[in-house]
C-alpha cells in the first residue's frame, strides 16, 4: 500500500512539473500564438486524461476536456465530451443550455468546413438548428448561456501570457489556464454579437417585452420589465420577481414566466438600472413592492391574481412583500430565502466577511459588478490582509479600498433588533399571512437557516398556515433551479433530481389557475432522505425524526460509547491564542484516504455504528463550558466517515455565545463559570449513515478570515482589535455537553 501511495505522489509531482514547449514569440505575436495553441492543447489532453479522477470529478474532467479539444480544433469530439458533461451534470436534459456558446462555436466550425460556407452563415445555421431542438422551457436561459465576458477573458489571457515572457516552455497548470482563457476569448469574440442579435430576433417573434420606469406613490422610481407571450390576448395571472441583480436576469425571469403561460414582471430595487434613488439593500422592499403590486393589479394584461417567485435576495423580497400584504398577492414561492439579520449578513449574530463583497457587487454600479464579485483572489487577499493586520472588523471596507456606509450601518446592529425586524414579518405579523406559500431550500443551501426561519415562524404564529416545504440535497443554486447530479462531491439520489422550476410553476397553476396540486406535496414537510432514493412527507419539522441520540463530548478511548452519558464530570481544555495570525491549518486524519480540517477545533469520534442510522433534522443540545473571558464564538461540524474511509459533512453550527439564548439581547458570560450554550439554528440534513460508518464531531472556536473575530472583552465585537486579545482564550468543554442527533426510523 505504501508503495502505491508513493507512486501516486510521484505521479502528481511529475504532472505538476511537466513542461511543454511554447515559444517566446507566442507571447507577443498573435499569429504565432494562434498557430501554437492547437498543438499545446494536444499536449495537455493526455496529461489531463491520465490524472486519477473520482467518478464525481468526471464532470470537471469533461469540462476541461471539451475545451481543450476545441482549442485543438477537434470539434466533433469536443461536442461529444460536452454532451457527456451535461448528462453527468443533470438528468432529464435540464442542463442542455449549459456552455451553449461553446457548442454553437463548435457546430459552426464543423458546418463551415463541411458546407464550405462563411463562419457567419455557419453560425446562423447552427443557431437555428439548436434553437429549434431545445425544449421551450430552456430557451429563456440561452442569453445567459452565451453572454461570455470577452473583455475579462482577454484580460485573463494577457495576464497568463505576460508571465510567460522570456520563457520557452510552459507548465501543465499554466498551459491549461491559458487554453481555457484563450478559448473563451476566441469563442465569445467570434459569436457573441451575432448570436445576441439572433436571440433578440427570436424573442421578438415569441415575446412582447417592455421596460418602463415606474414612479410609485412614495415618490421613488423603479425600473419594471414586463414579458408576455405574443398572441396571448386574455388577461393572465402575473408572476412578479423583485430583483436587485439588475441585468440579463431581468428578461430571464420575465421570459421564464411567459413560457409557463403567465405574464412575467420583474422590478428592480431602488437605485438599480434606471432608478436614481438611493440603493439601500433590504430596507425598503416591503413598502415598494406593495406599490408595484398595486400598479400591476390595475393593468389590462393582469387578471387580478399575482404570485411571486425568486431565490436568495429575491426570496427575502417575498417575505418583505407579505409584511404589508396586498389583496392581489395570492401566493409566494420563496426559494433559498435570505433570513435578513438571521443568517445574513450575520449567521447567529456573527458577521461574515462575504457581506462586503456582496455589498459592492450590488452597489458598485446600476447593474451588477460581475467581474469584481467573481474576483475571488482579490477578496481572499482583502480578507487575509484584514485577518493578519489585527485591525477591527469595521476596518474591512477601508482595507478593501472602498468605504461603505451600508457595511458600517449593518455592523451597528449586532443583535436582531428593530432595524432588521422592520424589514420582514416579525412574530405576530406572521399570524396575518393567510395566503398559500411554497418554500424550497436544500441541505447544502447557504441560506437554509433563513428559509427555515420564515417557515418555522409562520407555523408558530399561524396554526392554520397553508405553507409547504420541499427540502432535499440541493445547494443554493440547485434549490432555485434543478437538482444537480453531484452536490459537494456526492451523487444525489435519482429521485431528487427534479426541476424546481417545474415544481414552482405547477404550484402557481394549482393556486392561480385551479390546477392539480403538485404530486410531491403530500404533506407540509416534503424531504428527501439521501442514500435511500425516497421522499418522506410529514406534517411538521419535528416529525422529520422519530427519536434522538445524544453524542457526548468524551474521548472514545475512555468510554464504551460516546452515546452514553458519562458517569463523572470532566472536561477537555482548549486554548486559542488570538494574537497568533499563523495561517497554517491542522487536520484530523480519518483514514488513509481522507483528512478533515480541524483548525481551532477539538475532535470527538464515535465508535463504529453496528447498524444503519438515518439522521434527519437538525442538531440541537447544549454545550456546558467555562471560559476565561466574557464571550466567544463557537462552531460545530458533524461528519460521517464511511466504511471506505471517505468523509462527508452532515451539518454545521456557528453561534456567538452571548446571543445563543436570545438573538435580540446580548448576555455576556461570566469568566471561569460553567455556562450552558444551547445549540439552535444548525443546518438540517436527512441522510442514511451506513452500518460500519463512524461519526466525527468537531467543536471549537471561530478564528477565521471569513468571519468577525470575537476577542471576548464584551465590547462590540466589530470594534475589537488584536490589542484586545489579552491572554489566550481558554475553553473547558465539559463531557456532559452533548449534541443531540435527530434519528428517523420507519
Amino acid at each position: 500500500m505504501k508503495f502505491k501511495i508513493l507512486l501516486a505522489l510521484i505521479f502528481v509531482n511529475l504532472m505538476q512539473a511537466q513542461k511543454f514547449q511554447f515559444p517566446k514569440t507566442a507571447v507577443t505575436d498573435s499569429l504565432t500564438l494562434e498557430k501554437q495553441m492547437p498543438g499545446l492543447a494536444l499536449q495537455v489532453i493526455p496529461q489531463l486524461q491520465s490524472a486519477k479522477n473520482k467518478p464525481e470529478n468526471k464532470v470537471d474532467l469533461l469540462d476541461n476536456l471539451f475545451r481543450l479539444q476545441m482549442v485543438a480544433q477537434d470539434y466533433k469530439n469536443s461536442l461529444a465530451s460536452l454532451s457527456e458533461n451535461r448528462s453527468l451534470f443533470a438528468d432529464h436534459n435540464m442542463g442542455d443550455y449549459r456552455y451553449m456558446g461553446f457548442e454553437l462555436y463548435s457546430m459552426a466550425k464543423l458546418a463551415q468546413k463541411e458546407s464550405n460556407i462563411t463562419f457567419s452563415d455557419a453560425l446562423r445555421k447552427a443557431f437555428n438548428q439548436k434553437y429549434e431542438s431545445l425544449p421551450e422551457k430552456l430557451l429563456p436561459r440561452l442569453p445567459l448561456a452565451v453572454d461570455g465576458n470577452v473583455k475579462e477573458s482577454r484580460k485573463q489571457m494577457k495576464e497568463i501570457l505576460d508571465k510567460q515572457k522570456n520563457k520557452d516552455s510552459i507548465d501543465y497548470k499554466t498551459a491549461l489556464a491559458l487554453c481555457k482563457s484563450y478559448l473563451s476569448y476566441k469563442t465569445y469574440s467570434s459569436i457573441k454579437p451575432q448570436v445576441m442579435q439572433l436571440l433578440a430576433s427570436k424573442d421578438k417573434e415569441k415575446f412582447i417585452i417592455e421596460t418602463k420606469d415606474l414612479k410609485i406613490k412614495n415618490g421613488n422610481t423603479l425600473t419594471v420589465t414586463i414579458v408576455r407571450k405574443k398572441g396571448e390576448t386574455s388577461p393572465l395571472p402575473v408572476i412578479l420577481t423583485n430583483n436587485i441583480y439588475a441585468g440579463p436576469f431581468d428578461e430571464f425571469f420575465g421570459k421564464r414566466a411567459a413560457t409557463y403561460n403567465y405574464v412575467g414582471v420583474v422590478v428592480n430595487t431602488r437605485g438599480k438600472r434606471n432608478s436614481n434613488n438611493v440603493n439601500d439593500p433590504f430596507e425598503h422592499e416591503s413598502e415598494d413592492i406593495y406599490e408595484v403590486i398595486d400598479w400591476i393589479s390595475r393593468q389590462p394584461w393582469c387578471n387580478g391574481k399575482i404570485g411571486m417567485i425568486g431565490g436568495s435576495y429575491l426570496g427575502f423580497s417575498q417575505w418583505a412583500a407579505v409584511k404589508k400584504l396586498h389583496p392581489a398577492l395570492k401566493t409566494i414561492v420563496p426559494q433559498v430565502a435570505v433570513g435578513i439579520g438571521i443568517d445574513y449578513p450575520a449567521q447567529n449574530n456573527i458577521f461574515m466577511s462575504y457581506m462586503l463583497q456582496w455589498i459592492q457587487y450590488v452597489t458598485n454600479n446600476k447593474l451588477t459588478d460581475e467581474v469584481d464579485f467573481g474576483n475571488f483572489a482579490k477578496w481572499n487577499l482583502i480578507n487575509t490582509e484584514w485577518y493578519k493586520s489585527g485591525k477591527s472588523f469595521r476596518a474591512l471596507d477601508t482595507i478593501s479600498g472602498k468605504t461603505s456606509k451600508i457595511f458600517q450601518r449593518w455592523l451597528d446592529h449586532p443583535g436582531y433588533d428593530q432595524y432588521w425586524q422592520k424589514m420582514v414579518p416579525y412574530k405576530e405579523d406572521f399570524s396575518k399571512i393567510n395566503i398559500p406559500i411554497l418554500t424550497t431550500t436544500g441541505y447544502y443551501d447557504d441560506d437554509q437557516i433563513g428559509a427555515l426561519y420564515y417557515f418555522k415562524q409562520h407555523h408558530q404564529y399561524n396554526k392554520n398556515a397553508d405553507h409547504y416545504l420541499v427540502i432535499g440535497p440541493y445547494n443554493h443554486g440547485g434549490a432555485q433551479s434543478f437538482g444537480f447530479t453531484y452536490v459537494n462531491g456526492d451523487p444525489i439520489d435519482p429521485v431528487a433530481r427534479i426541476s424546481i422550476d417545474d415544481l414552482a410553476f405547477s404550484w402557481f397553476d394549482y393556486i392561480l389557475k385551479g390546477g392539480k396540486k403538485p404530486e410531491i406535496l403530500k404533506d407540509k414537510i416534503n424531504f428527501q432522505v439521501m442514500n435511500t432514493n425516497t421522499w418522506k412527507h410529514v406534517p411538521d419539522l419535528d416529525k422529520m425524526h422519530t427519536s434522538t441520540v445524544k453524542f457526548y463530548l468524551q474521548d472514545k478511548k475512555n468510554t464504551l460509547s460516546v452515546f452514553s452519558k458519562p458517569d463523572t464530570q470532566n472536561f477537555t481544555k482548549q486554548t486559542v491564542d488570538f494574537k497568533n495570525r499563523d495561517m497554517k491549518d491542522t487536520y484530523y486524519k480519518v483514514s488513509k484516504k481522507d483528512s478533515i480540517k480541524m483548525t481551532n477545533s477539538i475532535a470527538f469520534e464515535s465508535e463504529v455504528l453496528d447498524k444503519d442510522m438515518i439522521i434527519s433534522g437538525n442538531l440541537s443540545g447544549f454545550f456546558n463550558v467555562s471560559i476565561n473571558k466574557k464571550d466567544f464564538d463557537a462552531d460545530t461540524y458533524l461528519y460521517m466517515i464511511q466504511p471506505d474511509g471517505k468523509s462527508s459533512l452532515l451539518s454545521t453550527h456557528i453561534v456567538r455565545a452571548s446571543y445563543a439564548k436570545n438573538n435580540e439581547v446580548r448576555q455576556l458570560l461570566e469568566p471561569n463559570k460553567i455556562e450552558q450554550i444551547p445549540i439552535n439554528n444548525s443546518y438540517f440534513m436527512s441522510r442514511k449513515i451506513e452500518k460500519g460508518s463512524k461519526l466525527l464531531l468537531l467543536v471549537g472556536v471561530n478564528k477565521s478570515p471569513n468571519w468577525q473575530i470575537n476577542y471576548g472583552t464584551g465590547k462590540d465585537v466589530s470594534d475589537e482589535t488584536i490589542k484586545d486579545s489579552g491572554d489566550p482564550l481558554e475553553v473547558k468543554w465539559y463531557n456532559d455537553s452533548y449534541v443531540e442527533l435527530p434519528v428517523y426510523k420507519d
